[in-house]
C-alpha cells in the first residue's frame, strides 16, 4: 500500500484529503505545519509527499526544500492557492516534482498521484541506453556522465531517460507530458520547461569538471525536445 504524507494546515482540505486518498486504498499521514512534517520524513518511508505551501509556522518553499532533501527519491508535489508562474517555478526548483492549484478538484489529483506512482514503479530489466558520454539505466534509474553519476530527482531522470531512448528523434511537449506525467494532463506544461533547464544545469555541472562532453537537449520552438549526441551533431556539420 503506497504510503503518502500530506502536508496541510487547514484542517477542512486536510481532512478531506485524507478521507478520500485512504478511500482509494492509501496509507496517509496528515501533518498541519512545517515542524511535524520534517519530523515525519526524517522518521518515516513515504512513496509521496501532497505539501501545502501556505504553513503556519515555516515557509513552504523552504519546507519543500527540506523534504527533497531528506525524501530524496520520494514524488513532491506542491498544493498552493499561489497560480502566479514564478510561484510555481520558484516551487519546482526548490524540488518539487509536481503543483496542483487550489481549489483542488479531487479526480485531478487522484489522477495525478496514480500517474506519478506508477511512473517512480521499477523499470523490469531493460538494458542501459548510451548517447555519448551519457548512460541512462533504466532499470536501476541511474545515469552517468563520462562515469560520474549525475544526481537526478526523479520527474528528471524520467524526463532524461524517455529523451535518451530515442537519441535524434524529436519528441513533442505533449508526448513528454503523457508520458513522464500523466496521459490525462490538466494544467500548464510549465512544469516541463523547468525540469528540462534543471536536467540540463545538472548534466553540464557534471560534465564541466571533467571536460566531458554533454550531450544537447534542444529546444524544438512550438513542438518539444531533442536529446542529440555531440559527437554525431559535429560529425554531421
Amino acid at each position: 500500500m503506497p504510503n503518502l504524507l500530506v502536508v496541510e494546515d487547514d484542517a477542512a482540505i486536510g481532512s478531506v484529503l485524507e478521507s478520500t486518498l485512504r478511500l482509494h486504498g492509501y496509507q496517509v499521514c496528515w501533518r498541519r505545519d512545517g515542524r511535524t512534517a520534517l519530523q515525519a520524513a526524517e522518521t518515516g518511508d513515504f512513496d509521496l509527499v501532497l505539501l501545502d505551501l501556505g504553513l503556519p509556522d515555516l515557509d513552504g518553499v523552504e519546507v519543500c526544500r527540506r523534504l527533497r532533501s531528506a525524501l530524496p527519491s520520494t514524488v513532491l508535489v506542491i498544493l498552493t492557492a499561489r497560480q502566479e508562474e514564478m510561484d510555481v517555478v520558484v516551487g519546482l526548483d526548490a524540488g518539487a516534482d509536481d503543483y496542483l492549484t487550489k481549489p483542488i478538484r479531487l479526480g485531478e489529483l487522484l489522477a495525478r498521484v496514480r500517474a506519478h506512482l506508477r511512473r517512480g514503479a521499477p523499470a523490469g530489466a531493460r538494458p542501459p541506453v548510451t548517447v555519448g558520454a551519457l548512460t541512462v539505466d533504466i532499470a536501476g534509474r541511474r545515469a552517468t556522465l563520462g562515469g560520474h553519476e549525475v544526481v537526478l530527482r526523479a520527474k528528471e531522470f524520467d524526463l532524461l531517460a524517455r529523451l535518451a531512448e530515442q537519441p535524434g528523434v524529436a519528441v513533442s511537449r505533449e508526448t513528454l507530458m503523457s508520458e513522464v506525467w500523466d496521459a490525462h494532463w490538466y494544467g500548464s506544461t510549465k512544469t516541463l520547461d523547468v525540469h528540462i533547464a534543471a536536467v540540463r544545469r545538472k548534466l553540464a555541472a557534471c560534465g564541466a569538471p571533467h571536460g566531458t562532453e554533454v550531450p544537447r537537449i534542444a529546444t524544438l520552438r512550438g513542438h518539444g525536445y531533442r536529446l542529440e549526441d555531440p559527437a554525431r551533431t559535429v560529425a554531421e556539420g
